[in-house]
């Protein structure tokens, strides 16, 4: 028995999401029937985010067992294959250890949030970026990040089916640049909680709104209350980045 690690990128717009439904439309589904497909063997895929319907992943990474064993450029060659049409590309396999998990294993994600900040909508980057039609301030949005870097219990920026044990979780890192029209918001940590990112920029965009201060940001926060919440970011902004092993 031979365990692969798989990097994936994907455009999340027609899925479900990455975890397996009942009626196949997730990536996970997808890909699991291009390893049939592939090997003829029936395996399950472990991924290292479960991220929602219509985020899109630039690094997501799963694993999966096989028992014959297969060159990796070759497996991966016939997977992308049988991946078509679908918008999922398998970038890279490699052999891995048998205590390797693609979840489990991780020491860190990162995440990138694309706003568009502009008048006029999106005519390429559609289901791609989360369109703002008024100028947000990044510098407030930038400063006002700050706040939630560290170790915090973010109950307030937890969506209300999240499975995690514990609210309480270290952001690493939480970054605002501009480049033109499109602001990026960087997140950082080991794990999220289910909707985190999404929880924190829709706050933040009204920080770079002007309705929102660092302290109302820093209340929020500290009211341990998903009342106290922004409007969540919609998923289509939302990209997967890259995952981190030790």
């Amino acid at each position: 028995m031979q365990r692969y690690r798989i990097e994936i990128e994907y455009d999340g717009t027609p899925f479900v999401g990455w975890q397996s439904q009942a009626d196949g439309g997730a990536v996970q589904d997808h890909i699991q029937r291009a390893i049939q497909k592939a090997s003829g063997e029936r395996v399950g895929v472990r991924g290292a985010g479960r991220t929602d319907s219509g985020v899109h992943a630039l690094g997501q990474v799963g694993h999966f067992d096989l028992v014959k064993a297969w060159e990796p450029f070759r497996l991966k060659e016939a997977l992308n294959f049988h991946l078509k049409p679908a918008p999922i590309v398998i970038l890279d396999v490699t052999a891995a250890a048998p205590e390797f998990d693609s979840r489990f294993s991780a020491t860190a994600r990162h995440y990138l949030y694309r706003i568009l900040s502009r008048r006029a909508p999106p005519a390429l980057e559609r289901n791609r970026v989360w369109w703002v039609p008024v100028a947000l301030d990044a510098n407030a949005m930038r400063g006002a990040a700050q706040v939630l870097v560290g170790h915090h219990d973010f109950t307030t920026f937890r969506a209300a089916a999240c499975q995690a044990n514990s609210p309480l979780k270290t952001l690493d890192l939480l970054e605002v640049t501009q480049a033109g029209d499109e602001i990026r918001v960087t997140a950082s940590a080991r794990s999220f909680l289910h909707n985190q990112v999404r929880s924190m920029v829709g706050s933040l965009k009204l920080v770079g709104e002007g309705k929102w201060t660092a302290d109302a940001l820093r209340d929020a926060l500290s009211a341990c209350d998903r009342k106290a919440c922004g409007p969540v970011a919609p998923a289509c902004g939302l990209y997967l980045t890259k995952v981190d092993y030790a």
